[in-house]
């Protein structure tokens, strides 16, 4: 509420009090407004209220779609959540920014990760070429397969956690969470990936790393050869070779919160809810604002899930 709103207020409580002498004029001269733009803002006052109905109705989507599965999420998530409603609500971007600020609702920000990889590259003739350069979306689904490790601090140590994730669509193909950095977690994470999707995987398919010793290792290049998979690996301490993977990193550990584990069982069950949640429901303007498992099955399909035919709020 502005100055001048503010101070109408007080001058309409002013004058509805049962032994108020004051006039309008003299209390608009004394707030430093018009008589004008008070007797504007009382005849406004239905419509007024009648926003304000409107705007809580709405705030109340926003909070649904924000509090959805327990994770925080940004402005762009909550659109998309609310697509996802049935019935469908399609609400501007800038009006969810509007009332998130008029309600007091706060965006998750993105912190920068603190925890850099303690396994250091090494140079060996077990390196690949940077055969994806870059390029995650221009070969289509199941043809680039991005893999890394991630630490997570958990009482007073680290956990370990091993990902695949589809560049295209943006799934979590399989992950395995270790206690220790013995390169089995990782091998398994290989494994995992060709038992659930292996048969929609070809002799073209890439599987893109970073050169740590894990991906040098002679164990890691032959279940990759043995799979039929392509190696690529990141320039040398060139994180934005494998960017969607960090990115992914990022939200998981920005949308957790490990603080509240207090067991390696624990732990599990908080990753394995965030992947379901970020497969099946966390969705991606860059995938058509559908969540990664919804947007395979579109691609698949060819049938769009949503039905957007609604007038924008």
């Amino acid at each position: 509420m502005d100055k001048s709103k503010a101070k109408y207020k007080i001058i309409d409580e002013i004058l509805n009090k049962d032994d108020n002498i004051l006039s309008v004029s003299m209390l608009c001269t004394t707030a430093g407004v018009s008589r004008q733009g008070y007797y504007y803002w009382l005849k406004s006052r239905d419509s007024r209220e009648l926003r304000e109905e409107q705007d809580r109705k709405d705030f109340a989507l926003i909070l649904e779609a924000y509090n959805f599965r327990g994770y925080a999420k940004g402005v762009r998530v909550i659109q998309m959540r609310l697509l996802h409603l049935d019935p469908p609500v399609v609400m501007n971007h800038k009006k969810i920014k509007r009332l998130m600020k008029k309600y007091g609702l706060v965006c998750p920000i993105r912190q920068a990760n603190p925890y850099r990889r303690i396994q250091k590259s090494i140079a060996t003739g077990n390196t690949a070429d940077n055969v994806l350069d870059r390029e995650f979306r221009s070969h289509g689904a199941r043809k680039v397969l991005l893999t890394d490790i991630t630490y997570i601090p958990f009482q007073g140590r680290f956990c370990y956690l091993s990902t695949i994730l589809d560049a295209y669509t943006k799934q979590a193909l399989s992950y395995v969470l270790s206690e220790s950095l013995e390169i089995d977690f990782v091998l398994n994470t290989v494994r995992m990936a060709m038992d659930r999707h292996g048969l929609s995987f070809s002799t073209e398919t890439l599987i893109h790393s970073d050169r740590g010793s894990h991906y040098t290792s002679k164990k890691f290049i032959q279940i990759v050869n043995d799979a039929k998979l392509r190696r690529s690996m990141s320039r040398r301490g060139n994180c934005w070779d494998n960017a969607p993977q960090e990115s992914f990193f990022g939200h998981m550990k920005q949308e957790i919160n490990f603080d509240r584990c207090k067991t390696v069982d624990e732990l599990r069950a908080a990753v394995d809810d965030w992947m379901d949640y970020y497969n099946n429901d966390r969705y991606q303007e860059g995938l058509a604002k559908l969540s990664p498992n919804e947007y395979y099955e579109y691609i698949i399909t060819g049938i769009y899930p949503l039905n957007l035919e609604k007038t924008w709020k």
